[in-house]
């Protein structure tokens, strides 16, 4: 008897190639579903898109919120790395700021359950949430540092205003889709330092 007959067996891969693509498939399929209907969508139309069973989307994803987060996760994520090359590749920091803020919304017009997300938490996570704050800070203190920002403008003030575009984005998607573009233009028109004129102080209560 050799060595060879007492050797261990390789260990088999966590997760076989099979089961990886539907892994893939799965996230694929809901990504599109999430983004034409929302996240209260039947998972059962993902299971159709993606060509799976509802036990192995269940075996990938028992629940359906941690699916969704998955999604929201990588598309945000991948929204946020090009937003943020963007802007710093645009010289005028004016443009970069109205250009940062056109394509979320440009974005999120397309893809309703990044909206909700956005909408309720500021982004699909905590993480995300935190970049994309950091990302409006970059670009409000260029344009403080450039003298084109409306004096008292905080990263607050930004950072709320973008989740309430976002919100106009998702309850005008049906009745009037292009909206947003006009109180988008509005709000980047009071942003302007042409307006001096001193803003309301925030409650400190609040």
């Amino acid at each position: 008897m050799t060595l060879a007959d007492h050797a261990v067996p390789a260990p088999r891969p966590v997760r076989r190639a099979d089961a990886e693509r539907n892994r893939a498939a799965i996230i694929k399929a809901a990504g599109e579903v999430f983004a034409e209907c929302g996240g209260g969508v039947d998972v059962r139309e993902i299971a159709r898109r993606s060509g799976v069973g509802m036990g192995t989307l269940y075996r990938h994803f028992p629940a359906k919120d941690e699916l969704l987060a998955t999604v929201l996760g990588q598309q945000f994520d991948a929204w946020l790395t090009d937003a943020h090359q963007r802007a710093m590749a645009t010289e005028d920091p004016w443009q970069a700021l109205a250009g940062f803020f056109e394509q979320l919304l440009t974005t999120q017009a397309g893809n309703r359950a990044v909206v909700e997300s956005y909408a309720a938490t500021g982004g699909p996570s905590e993480s995300c949430v935190q970049r994309c704050y950091s990302c409006i800070d970059e670009l409000r203190t260029r344009c403080v540092d450039a003298g084109v920002l409306r004096p008292g403008v905080t990263t607050d003030d930004l950072f709320l205003l973008s989740g309430a575009l976002s919100q106009a984005v998702l309850t005008t998607a049906e009745s009037n889709p292009g909206q947003w573009r006009r109180l988008l233009r509005i709000s980047l028109d009071g942003l302007s330092s042409r307006n001096t004129e001193p803003l309301p102080e925030r409650d400190a209560d609040a």
